[in-house]
């Protein structure tokens, strides 16, 4: 990604335009990024508390059956957030993996080839779950493949 920067002084807050020919996963946690958007707690309910969760204790973000699960090490939470939310607070070692699922690619184990064109990743707490074909590009970008 190219960046250019342009002192102002007359500007009293930083001010950034993004353009680009696609939205990308690149250019969503660029977006992120730069808006400050990153949390250093989330939000999520265990029965009926509300526990603060630190985003690098989190493996896994899932829709599944209409309810946002976040899972941890060794339990799961469900939150009242949306996908593309949750996206813009984790930073920028979660990514968009499919239309229904987000991964702290800090916490993978390994990944490996699946059928039909998806590659299966398997985290260190042994979810796992598949990079869709939509996605592989970003994946194999930040991989540096």
């Amino acid at each position: 990604m190219k960046v250019e920067i342009k002192l102002q002084p007359d500007l009293k807050s930083p001010y950034a335009v993004i353009y680009t020919g696609e939205l990308t996963t690149e250019v969503h946690r660029a977006a992120a990024v730069l808006a400050e958007e990153r949390a250093d707690l989330v939000p999520a309910e265990e029965n009926d508390k509300i526990v603060m969760l630190h985003p690098e204790e989190i493996y896994l973000v899932r829709v599944e059956n209409e309810k946002t699960i976040i899972y941890t090490a060794k339990k799961q939470y469900q939150s009242n957030r949306r996908l593309y939310e949750l996206e813009g607070m984790l930073g920028r070692n979660f990514m968009r993996i499919s239309k229904s699922a987000i991964m702290n690619l800090q916490l993978l184990d390994y990944a490996a080839p699946g059928l039909g064109g998806v590659m299966v990743l398997v985290l260190k707490n042994g979810l796992r779950d598949y990079v869709s074909r939509k996605y592989l590009p970003d994946f194999k970008r930040y991989l540096g493949l």
